[in-house]
């Protein structure tokens, strides 16, 4: 199972997890990670992938700029908000944004429709904490212009990257939070801030000697969001390993540490079946209901035409899920089907260990999807890569599938 396991030891920023992430992608991904991210349509921001260091650690910075400044977190609104997304800085004079403009920010993203629900979800969490902390109503939540256009691309970037990288399973480390207070536009506030607690609420979390906020509210919420299980690293075959570098110096390197890699001793492994059937359900209304559990971290959702009671036809719609989503998936499949019950099977499996490589066409390089295992090695080319060239150069498909297997074939010899 391809695993990505989130080392948190110095908290966690947007612009933290989006340079680990970033430094996991492939070289091709990277560039059109890049320029996706400096298309988006925010006002005056630009994202750019510096070189950082710290304690003798090489990483990646992302640095995030609007009107070509660097915010540092955190910036706490005046109203009933906090600033997310990287370190430390101060206050300016800039328009407010509530939740309702963020969405609209964010439906306005020329990104994949699933990314942008994600990026939705983790701002509306970061919405619904800072009214919990401050004790208002979610519409009286306002951030700063300059805050909020930062902190989306910051979301935005970890969200798209993760939708690159598409790992079955997230686990995070427990959560250093850091100690002491942090002065903001409030005051002077506890560490962790009260809306980052909020978002902590129910992760491991833990305090110590280092003085400052290391958990911002927009790590924390993506962090709440994608990860579905918290605890040591799991045992793992390791691919590949990146650091995002934060921007404030610390004794120890200020970096979130990520690692790709595959699950699984032997190419076994455990996976747990939810299974329901449906006689009454529209197919948009049944399409998006299995969209939706994909969403939430479904390994994959699959539907089969069948005969239910009184002969009426209808479809048993069944999820994979590893065994820790098993009880979130159920809640999701009752939420969004018109079943009143399903059925979990929990079962063994034998699985190739997937992978990613490239091949070059004459039209340009196309990603890889790989699987290697018991003697067999399955290669398939990504469908978005090899299409995006058959438009781009008036080609059939097949042309560019053709292309970009023999030139692997020729590579492998």
């Amino acid at each position: 199972m391809r695993t990505l396991y989130l080392e948190c030891n110095m908290g966690a920023a947007g612009d933290m997890l989006m340079g680990a992430l970033y430094e996991l992608l492939e070289d091709g991904d990277k560039a059109r990670f890049l320029d996706a991210m400096n298309y988006l349509g925010l006002p005056g921001v630009a994202v750019e992938a510096v070189p950082g260091s710290a304690c003798g650690i090489a990483g990646t910075h992302m640095r995030v700029t609007v009107d070509g400044a660097e915010e540092h977190e955190p910036v706490h609104a005046h109203n009933h908000g906090h600033h997310h997304g990287h370190t430390h800085g101060t206050e300016g004079h800039y328009h407010h944004a509530g939740p309702g403009h963020i969405a609209r920010l964010i439906d306005g993203l020329p990104l994949p429709e699933a990314v942008r629900i994600h990026a939705k979800e983790v701002y509306n969490a970061i919405a619904q904490a800072e009214a919990r902390a401050h004790g208002r109503p979610v519409e009286e939540v306002h951030f700063h212009e300059v805050g909020t256009l930062d902190a989306v691309a910051d979301v935005a970037g970890v969200c798209y990257a993760l939708h690159l990288l598409a790992p079955a399973r997230i686990v995070a480390s427990p959560i250093h939070v850091g100690s002491g207070t942090v002065r903001c536009a409030h005051g002077v506030m506890p560490v962790p801030a009260p809306a980052t607690a909020a978002l902590l609420t129910g992760l491991p979390v833990y305090g110590g000697a280092i003085q400052g906020e290391l958990c911002t509210p927009t790590g924390a919420a993506l962090l709440a969001h994608f990860s579905t299980a918290f605890g040591p690293m799991p045992m793992m075959a390791v691919e590949k390993v990146g650091y995002g570098m934060g921007t404030k110096e610390f004794e120890q390197a200020n970096c979130v540490r990520a690692f790709l890699g595959a699950c699984g001793a032997a190419g076994r492994g455990e996976m747990t079946e939810l299974v329901c059937t449906i006689d009454d359900m529209t197919p948009e209304a049944l399409a998006f209901a299995a969209a939706r559990l994909l969403e939430e971290g479904a390994l994959d959702v699959y539907t089969t035409p069948g005969t239910m009671k009184k002969g009426r036809p209808g479809y048993v719609l069944t999820a994979l899920c590893s065994g820790e989503r098993e009880e979130a998936l159920a809640r999701e499949m009752l939420r969004h089907t018109t079943t009143n019950g399903l059925r979990v099977r929990r079962c063994g499996k034998y699985f190739l260990t997937p992978g990613t490589a490239q091949a070059d066409t004459p039209w340009g390089p196309v990603r890889l999807k790989t699987a290697q295992g018991f003697g067999v090695t399955h290669v398939k080319l990504e469908f978005e890569d090899a299409a995006a060239l058959a438009r781009a150069n008036q080609l059939p498909y097949e042309d560019v599938v053709r292309a970009a297997l023999k030139n692997r074939q020729k590579e492998e010899r």
